[in-house]
This record gives structure tokens, sequence and C-alpha cells, in this order.
């Protein structure tokens, strides 16, 4: 079966045959039209001239005619059919040129309109080509072979030198470098990468030589996955979209009624029947609702793109549009607002060794991928201390775990996993966490049948954090809010450095109690959910749109928001923010301008007089002038 991207690609170049096509017709019936006009200028044979414009009505309405019969087909009135009866009309009264000059031009925007709406698509296919089609693969001895990316499995090392892209999906085995990953997480600057880090298919490395463990295979990789995130969003339909198909069609049948009214009122009020003819076709011309129809579309499909190549993905276009109404956000703490590099800054033995502590928490840790277990595990690691092997553990969300060592049941955890284990809280030990917290730390209890110590952790606050918050609420979001499982007094510090009110953090949850305060919030207003994709899924869901920070390489979080952030740097946030906002505000403008040249030409045609050319070229005009507006997202900056 084939995959989105593909079927994308074979798409695009049916598209790039039928805009060929569409090329070849638009001049044919240029041809026809100068030809018909320089025969009646020169007064040449009727015969050359009735010839020259038939040939002008054939390449140019013909496409037109072939459109509106299918659709009647399908019992649907279309706008073709409007442009095909104007064009007859016009040629019924002995005005042939005008009819041929309306098709030259609804053609021209045709053809114009085609390829301007495909550079959505094209934009999809440069991300297809970032992938590099070929890897160097290590083998035995450290030989390498050229191998097709798709051949790669997982666990194959391949070697990535300087200035090449980077073929898959992995982690460094050995070296170091910069790779620039702007084309995958919009970053502007190279990210220095060392053994152990993660790195992105697409990306381009620097200086220096890697060896890449391949951890997904090629058509799972993130940018596999942009891709194909970024086409189904081009094919989902956002609300205005919907509302300006109902409209066109519905429209369209309003037109030829009115078109026939106004005919029959023309020659009711004694106008010629040759000149009513005349305005009727004009009439048809002007009331078409061809940059309405586009108008939202073109935003759309532009502003999908323009996000994709920066590293954010929209699910659509109802994500965009609903984006830029939230007026409330929710955040996560640890690894959104914060950096997520937690740090072990204090370590409190009770009753064994620093060592010995650490020992066990690391032991404890080694089954956890939270932020704070590669703290400590990082920190024993300065020890050379290496961690012994659990027999079982247990996650307990929002408090901890257990695990069975040598027998023993240990726990780690906060003061919730402490009150779970039924373990007292002696003098000792309150003193420790009453210090920790007081200092904004985040205290992990280590203990089994008693406490056998406290690790103080802390996590750094994101330097664009507040500058991010403060732009947030410049643009119009009226509440700003922080939910954390962290004890209250680490979310107050944090929240304090960051400009969040007191009353606006909410500490100590669970996971549900997260989905619990988001569904409260909807009550107030139009939330968005923003945290890191994997253990915030239920929020991320509840809220009206999910947003997930830094979710380059995590399948679960490219799949659980409406909008998902490559990168975790907090200023994408706001990009995607001001995308939307600068989106809404162009399919407004468009909607503006469509409906108010319409009514003008409108009311010139239908009490005075408008040469049926130039309700052409307003008509035409217009159509490609929101289709141009909608394109600027693609090259604006944000």
């Amino acid at each position: 079966m084939k995959n989105p991207a593909e079927t994308l690609m074979e798409e695009l170049e049916e598209e790039r045959k039928a805009l060929r096509i569409n090329i070849v017709l638009t001049v044919v019936t240029l041809i026809g039209l100068l030809a018909g006009v320089y025969f009646q200028v020169t007064e040449g044979p009727l015969l050359f001239e009735g010839l020259s414009f038939l040939v002008a009505f054939l390449a140019g309405g013909i496409p037109a005619a072939i459109g509106a019969f299918q659709n009647l087909l399908q019992k649907k009135l279309d706008i073709d059919l409007l442009m095909v009866l104007a064009a007859i009309a016009a040629a019924l009264v002995g005005e042939a040129r005008d009819g041929a000059i309306l098709l030259f031009l609804f053609s021209l925007a045709g053809t114009l309109e085609e390829y301007a709406m495909g550079n959505t698509k094209r934009a999809v296919v440069a991300l297809m080509k970032l992938r590099p089609d070929e890897a160097n693969l290590e083998g035995v001895g450290g030989q390498m072979t050229r191998v097709a990316v798709e051949a790669l499995e997982l666990g194959n090392i391949v070697v990535v030198k300087p200035g090449e892209r980077i073929p898959v999906d992995g982690s460094i085995l050995s070296g170091t470098s910069a790779v620039d990953q702007s084309s995958m997480t919009g970053e502007s600057v190279p990210v220095d990468k060392d053994a152990g880090d993660s790195v992105f298919a697409g990306t381009v490395n620097g200086h220096g030589v890697l060896r890449v463990t391949v951890e997904k295979t090629a058509s799972h990789s993130t940018l596999a996955q942009m891709i194909t995130l970024v086409t189904e969003a081009q094919a989902k339909r956002s609300p205005s979209e919907r509302f300006s198909d109902w409209f066109g069609e519905r429209y369209t049948i309003l037109v030829l009624v009115g078109s026939t009214l106004a005919l029959l009122g023309f020659i009711l009020f004694g106008i010629p029947y040759a000149e009513a003819f005349y305005k009727a076709a004009t009439l048809l011309v002007v009331a078409s609702p061809c940059a309405i129809v586009i108008s939202v579309p073109a935003a759309i499909l532009s502003a999908l793109a323009a996000s994709a190549r920066r590293g954010m993905l929209f699910k659509g276009g109802a994500a965009l549009e609903t984006f830029a109404q939230i007026n409330i956000v929710a955040f996560d703490k640890t690894g959104t607002l914060t950096e997520g590099k937690m740090r072990v800054t204090k370590v409190v033995p009770l009753g064994v060794s620093e060592h010995q502590l650490m020992q066990l928490a690391a032991s404890l840790e080694a089954n956890s991928e939270h932020p704070i277990a590669k703290s400590i595990l990082a920190h024993a690691a300065t020890f050379n201390i290496a961690p012994a092997m659990v027999e079982k553990a247990e996650a307990v969300p929002g408090k901890g775990l257990y695990a069975t060592i040598d027998g023993h049941k240990y726990f780690a955890g906060n003061r919730k996993m402490l009150l779970e284990s039924g373990v007292a809280i002696d003098t000792k030990t309150e003193d420790a966490l009453a210090l920790l917290e007081a200092e904004g730390k985040t205290a992990v209890i280590i203990g089994n049948t008693s406490v056998l110590g406290v690790i103080g952790v802390s996590d750094t606050v994101r330097e664009s954090a507040k500058s991010t918050i403060a732009a947030l609420r410049k643009s119009g979001i009226k509440r700003i809010v922080m939910l954390t499982g962290d004890h209250t007094m680490v979310a107050q510090a944090v929240g304090k450095e960051i400009g969040i009110e007191p009353s606006d953090i909410y500490a100590e949850l669970m996971p549900a109690d997260k989905v619990a305060i988001v569904e409260k919030l909807r009550t107030e207003g139009r939330v968005s959910f923003v945290g890191d994709g994997v253990n915030d899924a239920a929020a991320l869901a509840t809220s009206h749109v999910g947003v997930a920070m830094g979710t380059a390489g995590s399948d679960v979080a490219l799949e659980a928001a409406d909008v998902a952030l490559l990168s975790d740097d907090l200023g994408a946030l706001l990009r995607a923010r001001t995308l939307s906002l600068q989106a809404n505000r162009i399919i407004k403008q468009n909607l503006v301008f469509a409906i108010g040249i319409l009514i003008l030409m409108v009311i010139v045609t239908i009490f005075f007089y408008l040469p049926l050319p130039l309700g052409v070229v307003g008509h035409e005009g217009g159509t490609l002038l929101v289709v141009a507006n909608g394109l600027r997202l693609l090259w604006q900056k944000f």
C-alpha cells in the first residue's frame, strides 16, 4: 500500500502534466484571440476571423466545459459552467471577441492559480528531497559500502562525513560535530552533537565525522512522518474551507437564477435584446464567486507549507484556524517551560553513605526515562557508579517507582510516594525535604522500610520562557497557567521567575488532575495545552489545541497533538501563534476584498454599463490577487 508521501509525488507529477497542457491551451487561446482581433482591425476575411475566434473558444472553453459537464453529471453546478455560458452568450449577441477575451483570461487565471497552489505541494516534495538516497554502511572491520537508504536496518552503523546529509534517525555512536537541523526543527544555529545524542534524517553534518546507529528505518524517520503529517493536513478541510465549498456551490445556483431574472428584467425595462443578453453575460462573469472560494484555501495551504518548513506541524487547517482563537494557554512545566535537563545539586544521606545512596538511586532510576532519573544517573556516573541489576520495577504515575534489588523492595519518589509506601516521615527527613523545597528544588526520596536519603534535583528555566509568555499575552492570550506534578514551592519559584501569577500555578498534580483542570479551563475560553506529547497525551487531547514541543524523534508526540513543534525552543510556539494569527488575518482580508469587488461590479453591471472584458479583468484579477495574498505566507518570516 502506498504511503501519503508516495501518493503526493504521483499527484504532483500528474499536476505537472496537467499544468503543461493548460499552458499550451492558454497560449493557443491567446493566439486565436490575437488573430481574430487582427482580422477584425484589418477588415480581413470574415471566415479567417471566425475561425480564429473559434480556435480561441475551443482551446479556452473545452477544458472548462468538460469540468462543468462532469460536475453536472454529479448534480453539481460550478464556476466553470458560469464562464462557458457567459462566453456563449457573448458570441450569440455578436461579441465573439469579448467571449474570446473572457475565455483567455479565465484560462490564464486558472493556469496561474494552478501553478501557485501547487507551491504548497512542491514545498512538501522539497522536504522529501532532503533525505539522501544512499548512505555509507559500516561493515565488518570498518569497511564502508554505499547502499540505498531503504536497505538500512535497525542497528546498522552508518558513517556520515563532513557536509553530508544524515540519512537516518539514530544516535551517535562516536564522533563530535555541529549539525544543522534547520530543515527539521527550524533552529537557525547548528547544534553541537556528541556520542549518545540523537540525530535526524535530512539534517546536515558539520565539521566532524559521525558514526550513527540506525534507530529508525527510512519509512519511519521523523522526516518521513513530517511528510505524511503535512500531506494529510493539506487534505483536511478547515471550517472556513468547508464553508467556502458549501457557499461556492449554492452561490453558483444563485448566480444562474439571478442572471436569468436580471435578463428578464432588462428586457421588461425596454433594453434591446442584444444589450440585455450582453449585460446578463457580464453579470454571469462578475457575480461568479471564484475569488471568494479560493481565498480561504490559498491562505490555509500556504500557511501549512510555511509552518512545515520551520519545524511546526499543524494537523490540518482546523488546528491552524483554532490556534488563532486561543485565549488561554496551559503549560506543562518540566521540559516545556524548563530545559528538562535536571541536575543533582544536593545529596542528603540518612543512615547510609553518599556513595551507597547514589548506588541505590542509580539502580532504581535506571528503569525510568524521566528527566530526573537521567540527572541522577549522570551524577552517579561522576562517582563511577554503575546501576545494579533490578529484578522487578513498577512505575507509579505522579509519585515515583518501586524496584526489587537483591530480593529487597525499594522506592524512589516524592512525598506522595512516601505516604503510599507507609514509611513515616521522621524529623531528619522533614528537615531535609523542607530545606530542598525552600530552595525550589525537587526532592527525590530513596528508601525501603525507612528513608535512606534525599536527593535534591533542580531544573533550569528556558531562556526564552519569560519573553515568550510576555509575547503571548501581547498577542491576545488572556490567561497563562502552569500545570505540574512537581512540589508547590518548586512550581511557584519557576512561575515567579517567568511571570505566571501564583493563582494560575497548579502543582503536585497527577496526570488525571491535569485533564480535569484543562476541562475546567475549557469552560472559560479556548484552551491550548503545551506539553511534551508523551506524558501529557490526555491533556493534549482534552484541550482545544494540543501543542507538543520538542517532538523530533518522538512518534507518540507527533500523534498526540494538534500542533507538533519539532524543536524544544519556546520561540517556536510564538512563531506558530503568529503564523496562525497572520493566516486568519489574510483569510479575512481576502474575503472582504473578494466580496467587496464582487458587489461593486454587480452594481455597476446592473445599473450602469460595464464592458465584458473589463468585468473579466476585474473578476480574474481579483482571483489572482487573493491567491497572491495567501501565498505570501510562504515567504514571510515569523
